[in-house]
C-alpha cells in the first residue's frame, strides 16, 4: 500500500515556528512532524510514500535525503503554486497509477500536521468492507467546519459551523455533523473522477462525487489520540501530551 502525506502548506498558522523552516519540519518531542508521520504509516507496512512540498520545500528534500528517507521509498512532489489538498493530490497521480492501470487501490492520503493514534489498518478494511470511494476519518468534537453524515455513515454534505445551516448535495433528513480529522483511505479509482482543475480542495471533490452518488464513509475515530498541530498551542499540547505519556511517537 501507498501514502500521501500533505506537507505542501505555508503554515501560516504555526508562525513563528515556521517562520525558517516548512511545518513538516516543525518538531514535537524532538522529532519533526514529517517524521512522525512517516513512522506511523511505516508501522502500518506503507513502505512507499510521496510528500508534496512548497515552503520551504529544499529544506524537506535535503532532510529527507540526510535522513536516508527514513528507510522508504519516498518521492516529492514540488508544487510551484499551492494546489490544496485535491490539487496536489491529483497532481501525485501518477505515484499511485505507475502500474500501468487505474484500478482500484486504496491508499492513505495523510496531513502532516496531525498526530493521532487512530488505526489506518482498521481504516483500511472498513474501506474494502464498504466498497467505498473514499473513507474519512472522523470524530465528535468541536470545529469550524463540519461534514455530514447520514443514517449509513455516508457522505451527504457540510456545515461551516455549529449554527450554520447545513450545505447538504443528495437527500439527508437527519444529519449527523462530525469533524474531519485529515486522514483519508481513497480508491485509485477518484483520480479518472477528479474533474476539478488547479487549486482545489478535496473535501469539494467529495461533495460533487457524493452528489452524483458516489459512497464517501466515515470511519468513527472516536476512541483514538487525535491533535491537530497547525497552531503553535496545538504542538505545546502534544508536547505536554507525550510528557504524561498520554501519547508516544
Amino acid at each position: 500500500m501507498k501514502a500521501m502525506i500533505l506537507a505542501a502548506g505555508l503554515g501560516t498558522r504555526l508562525r513563528p515556528l515556521t517562520n525558517d523552516r516548512p511545518k513538516a519540519l516543525v518538531e514535537v518531542g524532538g522529532r519533526t512532524l514529517l517524521e512522525i508521520t512517516l513512522a506511523r504509516l511505516r508501522g502500518f507496512g506503507i513502505r512507499e510514500v510521496i510528500v508534496n512540498v512548497h515552503h520551504f520545500a529544499d529544506m524537506v528534500v535535503e532532510y529527507l535525503k540526510r535522513n536516508n528517507n527514513f528507510g522508504m521509498r519516498i518521492e516529492v512532489s514540488r508544487e510551484e503554486e499551492l494546489l490544496d489538498t485535491g490539487g496536489g493530490l491529483k497532481k501525485a497521480a501518477h505515484f499511485f497509477l505507475d502500474n500501468g492501470g487505474g484500478g482500484d487501490e486504496p491508499f492513505v492520503l495523510h496531513n502532516v500536521d496531525v498526530i493521532s493514534t487512530i488505526d489506518v489498518e482498521r481504516m483500511v478494511q472498513v474501506h474494502n468492507e464498504r466498497q467505498a470511494l473514499a473513507t474519512l476519518a472522523v470524530q465528535k468534537r468541536e470545529t469550524s467546519r463540519y461534514l455530514l453524515f447520514d443514517e449509513d455513515a455516508r457522505l451527504c454534505g457540510r456545515r461551516p459551523g455549529r449554527e450554520q445551516i447545513p450545505q447538504l448535495v443528495r437527500a439527508c433528513e437527519q444529519p449527523e455533523a462530525l469533524a474531519f480529522s485529515g486522514v483519508h483511505v481513497i480508491s485509485s479509482r477518484l483520480f479518472a473522477m477528479m474533474s476539478e482543475r488547479g487549486a482545489f480542495s478535496i473535501i469539494d471533490a467529495y461533495l460533487r462525487l457524493a452528489g452524483q452518488g458516489e459512497k464517501i464513509v466515515s470511519f468513527r475515530a472516536d476512541e483514538y489520540y487525535w491533535r491537530d498541530l497547525g497552531r503553535p498551542e496545538g504542538v505545546a499540547q502534544a508536547e505536554k501530551d507525550l510528557e504524561e505519556k498520554v501519547i508516544s511517537v
